[in-house]
């Protein structure tokens, strides 16, 4: 709404993916990019935020120029946590409990990631998420570019058929590679939506817990 000239927006909802949580201290981390305003493309400042569950119920497919998109419902439970910080390298907060009985993977540093096959992690039906293949085509290990550090190309069949590739609420989907947390899909690539970029996750974890 306009109020005394000034564009004021009162808040802000969508879907994006959780890509890590810290169980010593209840940190988790999520999307790889900052939420923007629509309107004008600037990080949304925080006031407060709460992190809840969505169940996926429909998938518009991604093609050349069109960027997909999944569609879902916020749960009406109570919140699974709450946001703390949305800046360049995503949102931040705490979680009030684990959010998965999986055992716990390693972070990679980013000397560590190669070019080459990996997976990522994403719910695309339902809430259960799931892995799928994808291609590490190029990695720019000189961070000059915090979000941007990574080339994904999606190859999974199945993940192909339903999304067209990457598409909007992906956003956070861990990438993993040899074992360990990689990093995270942050970008689609509008011409091609079965490529786009990746963050590192040493940088979410560097930059975004630090609230810069």
């Amino acid at each position: 709404r306009y109020e005394a000239g000034i564009w004021v927006r009162d808040s802000s909802a969508g879907i994006g993916t959780s890509t890590f949580y810290e169980p010593e201290s209840g940190s988790f981390g999520g999307l790889g990019h900052p939420i923007c305003d629509a309107d004008t493309g600037d990080i949304l400042p925080f006031g407060s935020g709460a992190a809840a569950a969505v169940t996926i119920s429909q998938v518009t497919k991604g093609v050349s120029g069109c960027a997909g998109m999944l569609q879902g419902s916020f749960s009406d439970d109570a919140p699974l946590g709450e946001l703390l910080c949305n800046n360049r390298c995503g949102v931040f907060g705490t979680l009030y409990h684990n959010p998965s009985a999986e055992e716990a993977i390693p972070m990679a540093l980013k000397q560590e990631i190669q070019t080459g096959a990996a997976q990522i992690l994403c719910t695309v039906s339902g809430d259960t998420p799931k892995a799928y293949d994808i291609t590490l085509e190029e990695i720019d290990y000189s961070g000059t570019d915090s979000t941007r550090n990574m080339t994904v190309c999606i190859t999974d069949p199945e993940l192909l058929e339903v999304t067209g590739g990457i598409v909007q609420g992906m956003s956070g989907s861990p990438i993993l590679q040899n074992g360990k947390l990689v990093g995270a899909v942050t970008h689609v690539f509008v011409d091609d939506p079965t490529r786009g970029y990746g963050i590192f996750c040493e940088n979410m974890v560097r930059y975004g817990l630090s609230g810069s």
